[in-house]
């Protein structure tokens, strides 16, 4: 794994655990937003290794879907669990009356543990080989 890999990978576990904390205060709209970001960074950091590199979320989101969940590469649920991650940071960032909810940050903050630890497994195997 490049350095930057294990950057991103660093900053995502930083971003759970941002998320955690915000939730627990109850500040379920920022929480949503650092889950989002927690999973974004390890899509980055998959894309990283592959020597792509994107300036939109749209473009890091598709190049995801292309290159890791239609290829089977990594599971693609976890290409909708980054879609649905997206809307609902769209939400807690620019919403105003739309409410989050403590479940469903709890979700996603669960989903983006999970796709840390499948993306640290997939690069740290991919590196063994």
């Amino acid at each position: 794994m490049t350095k930057e890999g294990s950057q991103l990978l660093d900053k995502a576990s930083r971003a759970i655990r941002a998320a955690t904390r915000l939730l627990a205060d109850d500040d379920t709209d920022f929480a949503a937003s650092r889950a989002y970001y927690a999973m974004l960074y390890c899509v980055q950091a998959l894309l990283t290794e592959k020597g792509l590199r994107f300036s939109k979320h749209s473009g890091a989101i598709g190049a995801f879907g292309a290159h890791f969940a239609k290829t089977g590469d990594l599971d693609p649920r976890y290409h909708r669990w980054l879609l649905d991650a997206f809307d609902k940071r769209q939400i807690g960032d620019y919403g105003i009356d739309a409410v989050l909810t403590q479940d469903e940050v709890r979700e996603m903050i669960q989903r983006a543990d999970i796709l840390l630890a499948e993306v640290t497994k997939y690069l740290t195997t991919r590196d063994a080989s």
